[in-house]
């Protein structure tokens, strides 16, 4: 009877080192990605909300070729700032020695309802804004060079207001100060304020200034 060989037969230590099945594999250390930005800091000098930076997306190509305009595409609608012909008129009563505590309430509501710094001028009649008087400790040139930034809320004087620009809002603190500069400051403030004027004195001479004077 013809003796079958036996087949060759490969040992464990001769077949080499065992795949590491695909599971069993050590994951790739992952990489860093760009978190949020930091939020945007406060406004100089006083407490404001802090408005964080939205974080730094990817976006397609195509979404970005979406959202640029065509030739032919629709325009913006206009918005009611840019329509209104006069601003709206807000009276808070308040003497003259709360006035500008008044205005700067009303400052921070505005910031609050989500108006930009820049959107704000503020104008006294009687003795100047802290702020003011602090910028302008260092020259005219520098307190007016803040004006032109025009970044955050600007607080001048009724003897000065007519060299301020427009802004959306504009902010009257009846402080003292002559009937003129009352009258003065209504007026200025009446054609600088692109949408709100807000007017922080006695009822009654605010109604007979701005009916005589604007």
């Amino acid at each position: 009877m013809p003796l079958i060989p036996e087949e060759p037969q490969i040992h464990e230590k001769a077949q080499g080192p065992r795949a590491t099945p695909a599971s069993g594999r050590t994951a790739p250390t992952p990489r860093p990605v760009p978190g949020p930005r930091p939020a945007a800091p406060p406004r100089p000098g006083r407490p404001g909300p802090v408005r964080p930076a939205p974080p730094a997306q990817r976006a397609s190509r195509d979404t970005a070729a979406a959202a640029q305009p065509g030739p032919s595409g629709p325009t913006a609608p206009a918005t009611p700032e840019a329509t209104s012909a006069a601003p709206q008129i807000q009276l808070i009563p308040a003497t003259p020695d709360g006035a500008l505590d008044a205005a700067e309430e009303a400052v921070d509501l505005l910031l609050d309802s989500g108006r930009t710094p820049g959107d704000v001028l503020v104008i006294t009649t009687g003795e100047l804004h802290p702020w003011a008087a602090h910028e302008l400790s260092f020259g005219d040139a520098a307190y007016w060079a803040q004006h032109d930034a025009g970044d955050d809320v600007f607080y001048t004087d009724a003897a000065v207001a007519d060299r301020a620009a427009s802004r959306a809002v504009v902010v009257v603190a009846l402080n003292g100060g002559p009937e003129a500069a009352a009258v003065t400051a209504l007026t200025v403030a009446h054609l600088r304020a692109g949408a709100l004027l807000i007017v922080c004195g006695d009822p009654q001479r605010i109604n007979s200034v701005l009916g005589a004077g604007v």
